[in-house]
């Protein structure tokens, strides 16, 4: 395996925090990144902005998929659920021989491996991640579940580089099926303290719901735990909720009908559209769980 040159699909928060935590490894020559943001000609600012973020941070910002396949033996695709079989595709159309496709999407198992399939037949060697909780406070140190052949050998040379991979098994399908799994339960989670609290503040009832749960679970703080709930799914509602999407695939795949995932889906989906309308816009950065559902009831009035 060839690690000296990285190529990063997709320059949002996951591709920046990998980009930017790798290219100073030992052994990494240079580390390249392609996104559609960086040809964007109907958003010109937001190009010129994302390439400058990576140029500034010694990024080679590329051009195309095949510039980024012809430059990087070892590619990571860190995009939005919905993009992973799509961006597998074009990225197989270009692939040298031997390279390594890291996916860290949240995709089902069969889309998984769908796109081990392609990688297959382009002479690549596809490895799954299930990434098992939120980027950002761990950044590149971020627990990662590993599946496939190659597993093994990847898992112990990211470990090299102060990764928390593990491999979980040869076989495609097992690491994603733990990460959808558990994302059926924490987006749910997500989406019923939403609910629940919005609901609870709209009747005034708050001060006796929120002592129940934390008698029936004194382990969580359930008014911090709310705030942060609330951050994650305005910040990245959108994200969420394709997520979901491939979590409900998830179910499907295992024979089940998958109501709770597809309602997730829905309710995260909701909450980005109502950032998207600016409801949230005014909060600071340390705003309580009052303070977001005060605006989705502020907004329930104005739309009333």
């Amino acid at each position: 395996m060839n690690f000296s040159a990285i190529g990063l699909i997709g320059y949002g928060e996951v591709g920046k925090t990998f980009a930017l935590g790798l290219k100073d490894k030992t052994g990494v020559s240079s580390v390249a990144a392609w996104d559609l943001k960086f040809v964007d000609a109907a958003h010109p600012d937001l190009q010129q902005t994302e390439t400058d973020h990576a140029r500034q941070h010694g990024i080679h910002a590329m051009t195309s998929m095949a510039e980024l396949c012809a430059h990087s033996p070892f590619i990571i695709s860190a995009v939005t659920a919905s993009n992973t079989l799509s961006v597998a595709t074009q990225a197989a159309r270009s692939l040298k021989p031997g390279t390594v496709y890291l996916d860290l999407n949240s995709a089902s198992p069969g889309t998984k491996k769908q796109c081990a399939a392609l990688m297959d037949a382009a002479g690549g060697f596809y490895v799954e991640a299930g990434v098992m909780t939120s980027v950002p406070p761990y950044g590149i140190k971020v627990p990662m579940l590993l599946g496939g052949q190659k597993a093994p050998e990847l898992a112990e040379f990211l470990s090299q580089w102060g990764l928390d991979a593990k491999p979980v098994s040869d076989q495609l399908g097992v690491a994603s099926a733990i990460k959808m799994s558990r994302s059926v339960m924490i987006k749910g989670l997500e989406a019923l303290v939403i609910e629940s609290y919005a609901t609870a503040r709209a009747y005034g009832v708050e001060d006796h719901v929120l002592p129940t749960l934390q008698e029936t679970f004194p382990q969580i703080d359930w008014s911090l735990q709310g705030a942060y709930f609330f951050s994650r799914v305005v910040q990245h509602g959108k994200r969420r909720a394709e997520e979901m999407r491939e979590a409900a695939n998830t179910v499907k795949e295992a024979g089940f009908e998958p109501w709770m995932a597809l309602a997730t889906a829905d309710k995260q989906q909701w909450v980005s559209d109502q950032a998207a309308a600016g409801v949230f816009q005014d909060l600071p950065a340390n705003a309580t769980w009052q303070d977001y559902a005060d605006c989705l009831l502020a907004a329930r009035k104005q739309g009333a």
